[in-house]
């Protein structure tokens, strides 16, 4: 990856050298364009100037500020914006260290990897990872990044530094006309039943975090590539209508999320998944009685068979020993 700026940590008296790379691809989303629906054709923007109505090109165009009390609009110069007294141009300066849960997530906005840029920067580059690790805290700065200051917050991750941008406070819009207008009541069994709802849901699969709009989308436009019909596999489709009986819906959820997971509506084991259990038991049971008993068939027949072995084994010497002790009396006599 190539990095889109370049720029210091202030870390009280220690500065960390660091680049910044993009963590996100915003290209991989879907996107359109807009066509001239009559006959196919690109719309495109074009840059017209409003006090002569006429295209210009883009080495004509600049930056103009316009004031919030008034319709004017100052030009501004690579100039003027240079000669900006912001001492986060090239650094960031870390003001306050705090917990990740203070940060309003409205407030978060692009992320970038920090790597070092200069091999001095290794050593006060993992301090800082590993004193926020331990610290359990994140560090609130400000820092210039293409032309505008901006609060940032550097974190740990995996073993790198991380910088997510974040919105001013007076950017975050107030709630006004967002809660519900007048006072609703929930009861205590309605919270409980939605509680026992949220233990059901399981753990989030590589299915459930896949783009799967995009992947329709594609199989849309090569069917109309080759003049052919979509194939989308069959789903389920989400229940329609409204809900009128909140607890009644709740309650028929739980169960439909147990029976998924072949359970009873108590969160115990079906039947059939218990006897599924069972007889696997059973057979492996088996198998390890028949392997048992094959092992004790074939022990005891080494066991016979040493037996046997011994006892002609000592047939034989008796026998030796009778005709020794005969030949040795006809040598006496």
């Amino acid at each position: 990856m190539r990095p889109t700026a370049k720029f210091s940590i202030s870390f009280g008296l220690v500065t960390i050298p660091v680049a910044a790379y993009n963590a996100t691809d915003s290209s991989a989303s879907v996107s359109f364009v807009r066509i001239h629906t009559a006959d196919g054709g690109r719309v495109r923007n074009q840059p017209v100037c409003s006090a002569e109505g006429v295209e210009i090109s883009p080495d004509e165009i600049g930056r103009g500020y316009r004031p919030d009390d008034g319709d004017t609009v100052v030009p501004l110069s690579d100039e003027d914006l240079d000669a900006l007294p912001l001492p986060t141009a090239k650094t960031l300066t870390i003001l306050a260290f705090v917990a990740g849960g203070d940060i309003d997530p409205l407030q978060m906005g692009k992320g970038y990897y920090l790597g070092i840029d200069s091999p001095a920067a290794a050593k006060p580059y993992v301090l800082l990872r590993e004193a926020m690790e331990r610290h359990q805290r994140v560090g609130l700065g400000k820092i210039a990044l293409h032309g505008r200051e901006t609060l940032a917050m550097i974190r740990p991750m995996e073993g790198a530094l991380v910088m997510q941008v974040l919105l001013w406070p007076h950017q975050i819009r107030p709630m006004d006309g967002v809660l519900p207008e007048r006072q609703v009541e929930v009861h205590a069994n309605e919270v409980e039943a939605a509680e026992t709802l949220m233990d059901s849901f399981g753990r989030l699969s590589e299915d459930d975090v896949h783009d799967h709009y995009r992947e329709a989308l594609e199989e849309i436009v090569a069917a109309k590539l080759a003049h052919r019909e979509p194939h989308f596999e069959a789903g389920e489709e989400p229940p329609a209508g409204q809900v009128m009986d909140l607890m009644a819906a709740l309650q028929d959820s739980v169960r439909a999320a147990r029976k998924s997971r072949g359970e009873d509506e108590e969160g115990e084991p079906t039947r059939s998944t218990a006897r599924s259990g069972r007889s696997t038991t059973k057979s492996t049971a088996k198998k390890t009685a028949a392997k048992k008993t094959a092992a004790g068939e074939a022990t005891a027949e080494k066991s016979t068979a040493k037996k046997s072995t011994a006892k002609k084994s000592g047939a034989k010497k008796t026998a030796a020993a009778k005709k020794t002790s005969g030949r040795g009396g006809r040598r006496a006599g």
